[in-house]
């Protein structure tokens, strides 16, 4: 499988929804068992909420801030980070080429 980060990013933002109002700012790059793959460009404000699996972030452009909890992090093209299922975390302060990576997988409730 293989995924063309470029390609996909030229897919976003899409459609507009409740939860996402100027787009959805993800779109899915690959998906096997219980993981998957997304390339995420938050296009406004990062609206996501906790998600039931664990995941990594890739940042492939730009900077920002990650927040997980209450904790503050900044983050650049190159940096990568685990969010554990359930945790709050949001993406604010990015640049406007911002964009990530993001891989989901496990179980629901994360792996101990």
């Amino acid at each position: 499988m293989k995924a063309n980060f470029d390609a996909l990013l030229a897919q976003l933002p899409r459609a507009a929804t409740a939860t996402w109002p100027a787009g959805e700012p993800f779109v899915r790059a690959l998906a096997h068992g219980s993981m998957s793959v997304e390339a995420f460009a938050p296009n406004e404000l990062d609206r996501q909420s906790p998600h039931a699996q664990d995941e990594l972030y890739f940042v492939q452009r730009g900077s920002g801030t990650l927040t997980i909890d209450d904790t503050a992090h900044a983050c650049a093209t190159g940096d990568a980070f685990f969010v554990a299922a359930g945790q709050r975390h949001r993406f604010s302060n990015f640049s406007p080429d911002f964009a990530t990576w993001v891989v989901f997988w496990g179980s629901a409730g994360g792996e101990a």
